[in-house]
């Protein structure tokens, strides 16, 4: 690995050492008015961009076809795990060295992708989860309620100090991506693989990032009932049972353009 910046002696936009290959995995849903320029902004951090359209039924695919990303496409939906794994098993068959994933509603800035690689060069940790507990007074009482909590417990059950378990603007190594199996298939698989990750003994490490906009109501498709109660049912089985049967090694009914 490229020796560590000091991050003192350094600028934010000083170029990185940085000697692994990072694909940028974009999950999109019906997101044809923002995922173009998401994904302009990211190819001027990095040159490998995949947008994973999760059943779209508009033109995410012809926008991000047209910003210069790679798509991939489920023919039906499939949630935001499905559409990360998807992601993840396209770049491990073309020897990435690990994953950056971006949401597609211009929430995370590409811009803040240097931070993502600067905290991995400096720690060697095997995922790095862009933290927003600075921002959380921005948001929403009740999400920023259950984000709070969902990151304790989460903390507590994959024995790391976590400070935001919900964001998914996150890098992830090869080395973690194939260590285990990933069963979920919508957005509790941001929870499980931290958990499953924390029980390996595997380090996480977080950096503070900002933000396009903070709580993305208008944009998310995060169902706070359903979604909150899938969370807490996969990180109950996880740590106690262990369970899983979906690797990242097999992507399946995708079409390419």
């Amino acid at each position: 690995m490229a020796p560590s910046l000091s991050p003192h002696s350094r600028g934010e936009r000083e170029p990185l050492p940085v000697t692994e290959r990072f694909a940028v995995v974009i999950p999109a849903l019906n997101a044809g008015k923002t995922v173009g320029d998401v994904v302009r902004g990211c190819l001027e951090q990095l040159p490998d961009v995949v947008v994973v359209d999760d059943g779209s039924t508009d033109a995410t695919s012809a926008a991000a076809t047209a910003a210069g990303a790679l798509v991939l496409r489920h023919p039906r939906r499939r949630g935001k795990g499905g559409a990360m794994k998807s992601g993840f098993a396209w770049a491990l068959a073309h020897g990435f060295d690990g994953v950056i994933g971006v949401d597609a509603d211009g929430q995370h800035l590409p811009s803040e992708i240097p931070k993502l690689l600067r905290c991995r060069n400096e720690t060697g940790a095997e995922m790095v989860i862009g933290g927003r507990a600075h921002l959380f007074a921005q948001m929403l009482p009740r999400r920023r309620r259950a984000n709070r909590f969902s990151t304790w417990a989460i903390a507590l059950f994959s024995g790391t100090p976590i400070t935001d378990s919900q964001c998914g603007f996150r890098l992830y190594t090869a080395e973690l991506l194939r260590r285990f199996p990933l069963r979920a298939e919508g957005f509790d698989m941001d929870s499980e693989i931290i958990v499953r990750a924390g029980m390996a003994g595997l380090k996480i490490a977080m950096t503070p990032i900002e933000m396009g906009f903070v709580d993305g109501l208008a944009t998310s498709h995060y169902r706070p009932v359903s979604d909150t109660l899938r969370i807490a049912m996969t990180v109950l089985r996880v740590r106690f049972f262990g369970s899983g049967s979906v690797s990242c090694d097999n992507a399946n009914s995708l079409t390419f353009s």
